[in-house]
């Protein structure tokens, strides 16, 4: 005979995420924020993150009144020493990690005059070539790689035995799912345009590889922590606000050629509730993928892939 199945939980109780402990790096505003107050809403406990000190971490703390709890902490995913701290507070408090969700970023250098007219507008090479050079820095550009892209790594790997004691907790009270990798990549480097910033594009493009590596090289030796990203389109947050406010959603809000066929802004709810998919055992059968919500807008912008 061969070992019987585990019955199937309620498709509510499989989005059930108490007694999860989770960390939301970048978690005070923006797509950050939606994520983290869902994941909490969820039952877990969720540590936000940020190397901010605006009080932003706080203010989010303190206006949360769900289910689950928000815990502020500060780390500046760019230094080792800052990772590493916060590596051993977690383990100190609560001894593993269920889920990551890699979310600090920056848009990095932007050069506003190669969509201007339109996308479509022509300029000569011996503008554009000139004018590109001069407008962006190899500072810049590492600084937005450092944030969007090699954070990921160093966060991740840190972070890597928690998560595996995770595991071996949901395994201890039976869940067959695995704790989970959440990257939050973007749409901007899923297209190839470079929406006037080739830096950040490039660099959320690189994020979106980076995880399927993650994802494959920890299955192949054996550990069991699922790598998995979202791709975001255009979300109301602090890092989009002066680009979409006051314009009219169906606007292509200067990144593509056609505009959004939603004829929005995507919504926190819609955000949140990607994330406790990943992070639940509804997902538990998924790894190294990565979800596109962007009310359409690949299917009418080119796509590099």
């Amino acid at each position: 005979m061969g070992q019987a199945i585990k019955p199937a939980m309620t498709t509510l109780a499989s989005f059930d995420l108490s007694n999860n402990v989770a960390l939301v790096t970048g978690g005070g505003s923006g797509i950050g924020k939606m994520i983290a107050t869902g994941l909490a809403d969820a039952g877990a406990r969720v540590y936000i993150t940020s190397r901010n000190t605006d009080g932003r971490l706080e203010e989010t703390t303190n206006e949360y009144k769900g289910k689950g709890q928000i815990i502020p902490i500060s780390m500046d995913v760019t230094d080792k020493d800052s990772i590493t701290k916060v590596k051993h507070e977690l383990e100190r408090r609560e001894g593993k990690l269920h889920i990551l969700v890699n979310n600090a970023g920056a848009s990095g250098p932007q050069s506003d005059f190669l969509n201007q007219p339109t996308p479509r507008a022509q300029h000569s090479a011996s503008f554009l070539g000139p004018a590109l050079f001069a407008a962006e820095s190899f500072e810049e550009w590492s600084y937005v790689y450092s944030i969007n892209t090699f954070s990921l790594y160093f966060v991740t790997v840190a972070f890597l035995d928690l998560l595996d004691k995770g595991t071996k907790d949901l395994e201890a009270r039976g869940q067959l799912h695995s704790a989970s990798v959440i990257n939050i990549t973007s749409i901007s480097g899923q297209i190839k345009l470079a929406q006037r910033h080739f830096g950040y594009n490039s660099s959320k493009a690189a994020a979106s590889h980076l995880t399927k590596m993650l994802s494959t090289e920890f299955a192949v030796k054996g550990i069991r922590v699922r790598v998995n990203a979202i791709s975001p389109g255009v979300y109301e947050s602090r890092m989009t606000h002066d680009t979409i406010a006051g314009r009219a959603a169906t606007d292509a809000v200067g990144m593509g050629i056609e505009s959004i066929p939603e004829g929005r802004p995507g919504t926190g709810e819609e955000m949140a509730g990607t994330a406790v998919y990943l992070a639940s055992s509804a997902a538990g059968y998924m790894n190294g993928q990565e979800l596109i919500i962007d009310g359409g807008y690949l299917a009418v912008n080119p796509s590099r892939v």
